[in-house]
């Protein structure tokens, strides 16, 4: 597609809610960003177990012709936080309340630096009146957010806040109750009236900080005033299927790339379904083996992450590589809450984001001002001194989101992504390869039964699980090969919630989410 020509839009998220208020952004010729940024207000209102403006984001912008551009929207831990305190109640840090809400939240940084790079004609009153309106009159709620009630009522129940939103009468959600936040709604009007920045460095900055530290948060208004969104550059490597970029650190973008491109060496290998699962299954050790070993907060990093994209690095996970055979697992995993939204707008703009809050629910602290549920992001520190990834003031957490994208080598052009923590990676992997090497449609790519090693959400198990369907056709297979192979019913949300969008050269789109969400996709008219 030439970079002046106009395309066709399209938007897909996780929540049918937040696709509207994206889509219609584009409809009305705004740009991704803008896009994005109303569909991200409206998600975090929709999805608050998944999500929160107390939260973290990431974006790649991809303008037709151009490099992408990655924003960095991670919150650091608290610059007083005393970490030997913290190591005197234990090796592990608080699962709840404010003294597990160590880091600051960086998501509306990454929103206001979205739309200076990639401004349009919306006024913020314009883009965030959807999530105002949503959170005044109440969000319906789905299975998904029951699921995520149901799992956090004994880890949650005792904040009042918290309660009195998501947990009424001491008892959990049910699918069809409904939920209002009228300070959420307000932080909005707030944010729409003074400015993103405001967040930061204004009236709901004071406001948060001071609540916080009533809740036992480490936070300071200090740490308000010192965050600020980083634009970086993206990690990128070459396949046979073109080039592919993805966040770097904090994220485990590293990872998703890594497993596609040992994955891109090894594909003559596989005759059938079961050897690609096999070989992808295989990738992803290696590359999370890699990933635990080096990835923390960028200024800490032992080497520069580009360097493990190399063509002898990727060998290297090639050869412990073999067909007939397994290698040992577990390993140490993580887990994670995240929602992935794509856009395309008129320009051929394409938007891959993630925004965060971690654990369901993140850290369970509601500011009541302000309705901020403050995330847990912090869990993903380590308390040992001699640890990559160990709590220091002022320094970033690991993170398991990142948000994908692709530039085909017959002009297409592709964001991608999902949340669900350790899956993340795999799972990109999994719609990426079904679709560029199967010849399934983007839609199947995404809704046909998949696989996951490790953890994801809320959970602690560390063996190969399969969604039924595919456990009765492989099982037996896969436990000759020496995996460790267990299931879960079909359309299950542990698989996480995948969507991509696909922009050919002739401007026309395709985008697809995932029936295990409560997602989905719109594609607009196109533009001549």
């Amino acid at each position: 597609m030439k970079p002046d020509m106009k395309t066709q839009t399209a938007f897909t998220s996780s929540h049918h809610k937040a696709t509207q208020a994206g889509q219609s952004v584009l409809d009305a010729g705004g740009t991704a960003s803008e896009a994005m940024v109303a569909a991200a207000a409206m998600i975090a209102v929709q999805y608050p177990h998944m999500n929160s403006i107390g939260g973290d984001g990431f974006w790649l912008i991809c303008e037709a012709g151009k490099k992408p551009v990655a924003i960095d929207a991670c919150g650091a831990a608290s610059l007083s936080i005393d970490v030997d305190a913290y190591r005197a109640n234990g090796d592990t840090l608080p699962e709840s309340g404010g003294e597990s809400a160590i880091t600051m939240a960086g998501t509306i940084s990454g929103w206001e630096k979205a739309l200076q790079i990639n401004a349009g004609k919306f006024s913020l009153s314009e883009l965030l009146q959807p999530a105002i309106d949503a959170a005044e009159q109440g969000i319906e709620v789905t299975q998904s957010l029951v699921n995520a009630s149901e799992k956090t009522l004994q880890r949650l129940q005792s904040s009042n806040a918290f309660s009195d939103l998501y947990l009424p009468n001491s008892s959990t959600l049910k699918v069809g109750d409904k939920v209002v936040n009228t300070a959420l709604a307000s932080t909005f009007k707030r944010l729409a009236e003074a400015g993103l920045d405001d967040f930061y460095r204004g009236e709901i900055a004071q406001k948060a900080a001071k609540e916080l530290a009533e809740a036992g948060s480490p936070i300071t208004l200090a740490d308000f005033h010192a965050h600020q969104a980083k634009v970086v550059e993206p990690l990128t490597v070459s396949i046979s299927k073109g080039q592919l970029y993805n966040f770097g650190a904090p994220t485990q973008g590293l990872a998703s790339l890594l497993i596609l491109a040992i994955y891109d060496q090894l594909v003559e290998q596989a005759d059938n379904e079961l050897d690609h699962m096999h070989l992808l299954v295989e990738a992803t050790k290696q590359a999370f083996i890699i990933r635990d070993q080096l990835i923390t907060d960028e200024a800490y990093l032992k080497q520069p992450l580009q360097d493990c994209l190399s063509d002898q690095k990727i060998q290297q996970c090639v050869s412990n590589i073999t067909l007939d055979k397994a290698l040992p697992w577990p390993h140490q995993a993580k887990v994670g809450d995240t929602v992935w939204m794509g856009a395309t707008d008129q320009y051929g703009t394409m938007v891959s984001f993630i925004q965060s809050i971690y654990w369901e629910f993140g850290s369970g602290v509601v500011l009541p001002s302000t309705g901020i549920l403050w995330n847990i992001r912090g869990q993903s520190f380590n308390l040992d001194a001699n640890h990559h990834n160990v709590l220091a003031p002022g320094k970033k957490p690991f993170h398991t989101l990142n948000p994908a994208y692709a530039e085909l080598r017959d002009g297409r052009r592709m964001v991608y992504g999902t949340m669900g923590g350790e899956g993340q990676p795999q799972t990109q992997a999994c719609l990426f390869s079904r679709y560029l090497y199967q010849g399934d449609s983007l839609k199947e790519a995404v809704a046909k039964p998949r696989w996951l090693l490790g953890r994801t959400w809320g959970d602690t198990t560390n063996n190969l699980r399969l969604e039924q369907s595919l456990y009765e056709q492989s099982a037996k297979q896969l436990i000759e090969l020496g995996h460790d192979v267990t299931f879960v019913e079909d359309n299950n949300e542990l698989m996480g919630h995948a969507g991509a969008i696909v922009l050919d050269q002739q401007g026309k789109t395709s985008a697809t989410s995932d029936p295990r969400s409560d997602g989905s996709s719109l594609i607009g008219d196109i533009y001549e």
